[in-house]
Parts: structure tokens; sequence; C-alpha cells
């Protein structure tokens, strides 16, 4: 893969999750986050709130750029291929992680469904970006 090809697909995918976890993360189900609000923060009282936001969006682009990373280190080409590495890296780290989180943390199970399908989905997304842009 060409380093612009590598950067297009980084960029992509991460700017493409970003709005995919903005739905994800705060729309679907957003109601569920009141089941325990004292878990979660008061986005936009506080800069360092904010702050929080901003390095939420950063970790997308982190996420979505050792993705790609990944696929390019074992030569993962194509649509089925990297949208196959997508699903299985959600099956190993974020699925079992946020289930877990979820056993020991008060979140309402929407809550956490919302958070898997945005999870499943950034990665997804990622894969899509390495199937469109590398040959």
């Amino acid at each position: 893969m060409s380093d612009w090809r590598f950067a297009v697909a980084i960029l992509v995918a991460g700017t493409v999750a970003m709005f995919a976890d903005w739905f994800f993360g705060g729309v679907l189900f957003h109601s569920k986050y009141l089941a325990h609000p004292e878990i979660w923060r008061n986005i936009g009282k506080h800069p360092e709130e904010n702050r929080a936001i901003a390095w939420s969006v950063v970790l997308g682009y982190v996420t979505c750029g050792a993705f790609v990373f990944v696929c390019r280190i074992f030569a993962v080409h194509g649509f089925a291929h990297s949208l196959e590495l997508a699903a299985l890296i959600w099956l190993v780290a974020p699925l079992p992680l946020l289930i877990s989180n979820a056993l020991f943390i008060k979140m309402h199970p929407l809550t956490v469904v919302a958070h898997s399908l945005g999870w499943l989905t950034k990665l997804l997304i990622a894969g899509a970006a390495v199937g469109w842009l590398v040959a």
C-alpha cells in the first residue's frame, strides 16, 4: 500500500467513524444513560470534560490508524478480508471488554448494546476504508 493511500484510509475511516461514535455513543438509546446518571460526565459544564470528547475523537483516529497499519503489516487486502478481520477484532477485544465492564459497572443493557454496535461499526468502517483504498 502506498503511503498516501495509507494516510487517506486513516483520515477517511477516522472521520466517518467519528460520526458513527457520535450516533452510537450519544444518540442511540440516549435516554438509557439516565438510568445511572452518576457514572456519566456532564459534557459542556467543565473544560476538562470537553477535553475528554476531544481525546475520544483522537483515539478514534488512532484506532482506525492501527487497524489500517495491521492490514498493511499482515497484507490484508480487499473488502472481504478486511471486514472479516474487523469482525474478528471486535469479537476479541471491544465486545468482551464492554460486556465484562457492564457486569461490574452500572450500565443500562441498551447502552452496552449501543457501545458494542459502535465499536463494530468503527472497525467495519476501517475495514471498508482498507478494502476501498488498498489495491
